[in-house]
């Protein structure tokens, strides 16, 4: 069974002709997965839909075997974590440690548990020396890795991240690919919006083009 399926899904903002046209795909939870296609036709607005955040005008989409529809935005939460292309929008603690900690004391986990975790993820997104500085002076590279970290926390089985090389240079770049590399070897899939080919040709496993409103897969 896929990790989320989506199923005829079509989507149009009131009073607007229909961005997305009949969706069909489907996603596990392993691998690289990139979503490319021309600025304005619905890419973010399809991972809006993948995670809850838009219900299609039409189809339905399933998370291990549910429709979304019936689960709460948390419940979806806890199985696809989202990363906005602005990683500014989800940054909002006074420093990093505690953006890191927030989710995991909503989770209402014993402190030490909340400790450790901190202290595990710090270093894993090279943010260690960081851990005291305010969030929103970090550079571009570095509050996209704060956003990841502190989705990732949570331990989501999918990441879902909307233009995350936006930003950065080729070094910052180097540094989230080995990130998304160390996230898919947990075991855990990534679904990516992407207009940088050369980051998707590296770090992709698989690669679907948006175009006129409907869903292809490269080399399809």
């Amino acid at each position: 069974m896929a990790f989320m399926e989506l199923l005829q899904v079509s989507f149009s903002y009131r009073g607007q002709k229909q961005l997305l046209n009949d969706i069909n795909f489907s996603i596990h939870n392993e691998g690289i997965t990139a979503l490319t296609g021309p600025n304005g036709i619905g890419k973010t607005t399809l991972s809006k839909l993948m995670v809850g955040m838009l219900v299609p005008t039409t189809g339905h989409i399933t998370l291990k075997g549910q429709d979304i529809s019936g689960m709460t935005l948390a419940q979806i939460g806890r199985l696809v974590g989202y990363v906005f292309q602005n990683p500014e929008k989800q940054l909002f603690c006074p420093t990093v440690s505690e953006e890191i900690s927030f989710g995991l004391q909503n989770l209402e986990l014993p402190e030490h548990d909340v400790q450790r975790l901190v202290k595990e993820n710090l270093p894993y997104f090279e943010l260690e020396h960081l851990a005291q500085s305010f969030p929103l002076q970090l550079s571009e590279g570095e509050k996209r890795r704060l956003a990841i970290a502190a989705v990732l926390v949570l331990e989501p089985e999918l990441l879902v991240l909307d233009e995350p090389t936006t930003g950065l240079d080729a070094y910052r770049k180097h540094l989230l690919g080995e990130c998304l590399k160390k996230i898919v070897a947990s075991e855990r899939g990534v679904f990516m919006i992407s207009h940088d080919n050369n980051f998707i040709n590296r770090y992709a496993s698989r690669i679907l083009i948006l175009e006129n409103g409907r869903l292809k897969e490269h080399g399809c």
